[in-house]
């Protein structure tokens, strides 16, 4: 299989398809409600009406996630020519001839469903690191230069249905980040590099909540690898970088620029809020998964959603330059738990909230603690100051961050605290964050 895979290569489709089926446009109040692709060859649907509210017009917010959207016709024509060597030709009806099928029969792949992508345990020591920026800051030829080879197209099958997203390359031997919804509902799945050069891919882990998954690119050796960077370093208005596979495969490799304009964003997604870096650099449908790039070519974010349309009661407006990623420090937890488990178990905490005490020269100092925690069960007391973690020295929150970032679920770290004018280690167990 590997070998016929060697033989492959990514084919322009032959003909260009000058118009693209939205999917269902959802309202939302206070969720995001993941939304179907329309069936192709249909007419978009229409956004509701906005209800009429006393008192006050009201805004309507639509968001998208901004992958897996193979339903839409161009990727109908290119999944056939990407699998079978052969590219149908299209009718003006939506339909299409040859092996690649009836188009019409590609809906709903956007829902959560359980994937059967073939499995495979990750390896031992295989984790994700992230960097505080260093040197120059580079050009935006010379990010696209840096990060581009390291981003790959990610395709997951269904039969006739499939879905087209991005992904990161985390190590030389093929372990690479996606989004959960890019590959859910697969059955298989594989990846292909900037030049083309395909690979089958199995799935280490993935979490739904977390939209998070790892993929494995089969015997794949000396990739060109991402270096990410620490997204707690970001601040508002610094430049952003998307690079991506925006519509399919036919405008792979996109990039887009803007800047970061908020930071721990809040969004709630179907019930359950996750904090986001909020950007203004251009995701689409097929950006899912894919890198948000800081000046010095790391990637600090896994784009994953977009906002897409707001508008009154009277009018619908478009709304442009919303896109959201999942910020790499996070990522970083999840990742390496997928990596180690096949499962995530939760953000490792202490069970403490921290400050730098200017009384006590900046360092690290313990405000409260909190019951059913590690701390709390190792007897760490509000008013200790914290001057090492696994024998790091701490100067800032950041420190000690990094550090907890090294850890998963269940495993311990050590503290070094002055109370008192006495300095002493203290061992505390991580449990998942229940909050």
């Amino acid at each position: 299989m590997q070998e016929e895979n060697r033989e492959k290569r990514i084919e322009e489709p032959q003909e260009v398809v000058n118009w693209y089926v939205r999917p269902n446009d959802r309202e939302v109040v206070d969720c995001y409600v993941q939304p179907r692709p329309m069936p192709v060859g249909a007419a978009p649907a229409q956004p509701p009406a906005a209800p009429k509210k006393a008192g006050k017009k009201g805004l309507r917010i639509f968001l998208i996630a901004v992958g897996v959207l193979l339903a839409v016709i161009v990727a109908a024509i290119v999944v056939s020519s990407l699998t079978d060597g052969e590219t149908p030709s299209i009718r003006g009806d939506g339909s299409t001839d040859g092996e690649g099928g009836d188009a019409s029969s590609i809906v709903d792949i956007f829902r959560t469903e359980k994937t059967t992508i073939p499995r495979m345990q990750g390896e031992a020591g295989v984790s994700m690191t992230c960097t505080a920026p260093s040197g120059e800051k580079l050009s935006i030829q010379d990010v696209y230069a840096k990060v581009n080879p390291s981003t790959v197209l990610v395709v997951a099958e269904r039969g006739d249905k499939a879905s087209i997203g991005t992904g990161v390359i985390m190590t030389s031997d093929g372990y690479i980040i996606t989004n959960a919804h890019v590959i859910s509902g697969g059955k298989s799945c594989w990846i292909a590099l900037d030049t083309g050069y395909p690979y089958d891919a199995r799935l280490v882990g993935y979490d739904e909540d977390q939209d998070l998954a790892v993929l494995k690119a089969v015997d794949a050796e000396d990739l060109p690898v991402a270096e990410f960077g620490d997204s707690g370093q970001c601040r508002v208005g610094d430049t952003a970088y998307a690079i991506g596979n925006p519509l399919g495969v036919e405008l792979r490799g996109t990039l887009t620029n803007g800047i970061i304009s908020a930071i721990n964003r809040d969004v709630q997604v179907e019930g359950r809020v996750m904090t986001l870096l909020q950007t203004t650099a251009a995701l689409n449908n097929g950006n899912s998964g894919g890198p948000l790039i800081n000046e010095y070519g790391q990637v600090i974010g896994i784009n994953t959603l977009k906002m897409s349309g707001t508008g009154s009661e009277e009018e619908e407006a478009t709304v442009e330059g919303l896109g959201f990623a999942l910020p790499s420090s996070d990522v970083c937890f999840v990742v390496n738990d997928l990596i180690a488990t096949g499962r995530f178990r939760g953000i490792p905490t202490l069970g403490v909230t921290v400050t730098n005490s200017p009384d006590n020269g900046g360092q690290v100092v313990v405000y409260t603690v909190e019951d059913g925690y590690g701390a709390a069960e190792a007897g760490i007391q509000p008013g200790d100051v914290l001057l090492k973690a696994d024998g790091q020295p701490l100067h800032q929150i950041n420190d000690l961050m990094a550090v907890r970032r090294t850890h998963l679920v269940d495993d311990t770290m050590t503290l070094t605290v002055l109370r008192d004018g006495r300095v002493f280690d203290v061992e505390v167990p991580l449990y998942a964050n229940k909050g």
